[in-house]
């Protein structure tokens, strides 16, 4: 029998031994051909068929490859360091109990925020994670030339509309958004040059970069967006763009109509003011159409059909009366609002203790303002540090966050005599995200000394938050 031959026939019986060895079954009687290698002990005979079969299939047998392999470029290297070596397993466990993409992308913003990345082994985005930061865009084109027959591309120059198409995707909204930060008008002329040629989807995320910087200067070439392009929710967006420079379309019968769901009245003997109330709702006919009505509404028009000025609008509304009206108001200042008009209604319903709309605000907020409404909520309003994580984003970095009630509240939940080890999980994750270095040195103390043990898992967000220097850019 010749080598190829006999290593043909081990080849063959092996699909044997493993089944046997899956049931869980001996598997030496099926191994004939390593008879008096194996020996006659059973036990010894089923080591001794593990190791040879090992080393068999370890240097016998190469899985070929489907198709002609593809040489990539290297992981291209980030503009902020790796979360330090020793630091790895924390992320990577973090990783791994928070199974949910949002989760991720929690972290991440969190990494990016304190001035630093995971490593790709650890965690790369995919080519279309379009909520992954902007730092990560060279790996999610990286991404996407490993799943496509493209060649690779690669600049290190700033972008024009000449070398547009030296760029991937996410490298050129990255690019784009920190040129629109450094020049608008630059930006402005590349996107006026280039936009045409992208997919819908592309235009809309591309066309959203000028909300940053916003101007009059933007006005004629948003005109045209809205008038001209193919898809109607490109157009949408560059109509509520306009919206927010006061080019409103004129107000008809809609907005009209709308008004009429409402009433200003004056209330106060001595200190006469105005407020908006909503007309009670008699029919769910008469509900979906005031939400449908809302939905083709802008903020300056509708405030105009009431007689008040748009800031007059947010300051004399009835909150915390009507949600669903709440709710659209918000929705509206967020799609046509002005970011002055949206920092005052932020404002106006965290003085209302109405945090869900805060929430629904802020992302048209400043890291700054975020973080300030999260504090005052928690300190004022008593709300969860989840609901506080929402408000903030991934800029906060509150210094004692244990002393507001919900850091009470948490430590009272874990000294309850029917605590069990899972509980909190969700609260004490938010915690880590939300609390400064400092402050998070001062939870864990605080934490392990109310009883918790040091390597409990609840307290790896916190763990990985003091233990991280902070490099970034403080809001």
């Amino acid at each position: 029998m010749t080598e190829a031959t006999r290593a043909e026939t081990i080849l063959d019986a092996m699909g044997a031994v493993l089944t046997r060895w899956t049931m869980g079954s001996a598997a030496a009687p099926a191994a004939t051909f390593w008879r008096t290698e194996l020996g006659d002990d059973p036990a010894e005979a089923e080591l001794r068929l593990l190791a040879l079969s090992g080393q068999f299939l370890g240097t016998s047998v190469t899985m070929e490859p489907a198709s002609v392999l593809r040489v990539l470029p290297d992981i291209p290297t980030l503009a902020l360091p790796t979360v330090p070596e020793e630091l790895r397993p924390l992320v990577r466990r973090i990783l791994a109990a928070k199974k949910q993409a949002q989760a991720a992308t929690e972290l991440v913003h969190f990494l990016a925020a304190r001035g630093w990345t995971t490593h790709p082994a650890d965690w790369m985005p995919a080519a279309d994670d379009d909520d992954a930061p902007d730092v990560y865009a060279s790996w999610r084109d990286w991404a996407a030339l490993a799943d496509s027959d493209s060649a690779a591309r690669q600049t290190n120059d700033s972008l024009t509309a000449e070398n547009w198409d030296d760029f991937w995707p996410a490298a050129r909204k990255a690019a784009l958004t920190e040129l629109r930060r450094r020049d608008s008008s630059a930006a402005r002329a590349v996107l006026e040059a280039k936009l045409a040629s992208e997919t819908a989807d592309a235009r809309l995320r591309l066309l959203l970069l000028l909300s940053e910087r916003l101007s009059d200067d933007d006005i004629p070439f948003l005109e045209r967006i809205a008038a001209d392009d193919r898809a109607p929710k490109v157009k949408a967006l560059a109509a509520s763009l306009l919206a927010r420079l006061g080019r409103s379309p004129a107000a008809g019968e809609d907005v009209a109509e709308l008004a009429g769901f409402f009433s200003v009245k004056t209330k106060g003997l001595l200190r006469r003011s105005r407020v908006v109330q909503a007309e009670p709702l008699k029919t769910p006919a008469q509900v979906q159409r005031r939400k449908a009505l809302f939905d083709g509404a802008d903020l300056v028009s509708f405030s105009g059909a009431l007689g008040l000025a748009p800031q007059e609008l947010i300051a004399a509304w009835d909150w915390n009366v009507d949600h669903a009206a709440d709710m659209s108001l918000i929705n509206l200042i967020v799609a046509t609002g002005t970011d002055a008009l949206v920092a005052q209604a932020a404002d106006a319903v965290g003085e209302r203790d109405a945090t869900g709309l805060v929430a629904a605000l802020a992302p048209r907020l400043a890291p700054a303002e975020r973080t300030g409404h999260a504090e005052a909520a928690l300190r004022t309003h008593g709300i969860s540090f989840e609901l506080a994580r929402q408000l903030a984003g991934a800029a906060a970095r509150l210094d004692d966050p244990l002393s507001a009630p919900a850091g009470k509240t948490l430590l009272a939940a874990l000294h309850r005599d029917d605590a069990r080890p899972g509980d909190q999980v969700p609260e004490l994750h938010a915690l880590g995200l939300l609390a400064s270095r400092d402050g998070a040195r001062q939870s864990l103390q605080r934490l392990t000394a109310a009883g918790l043990l040091q390597g409990d898992p609840r307290l790896d967000m916190l763990r990985l938050n003091a233990a991280l220097d902070d490099n970034g850019a403080k809001p």
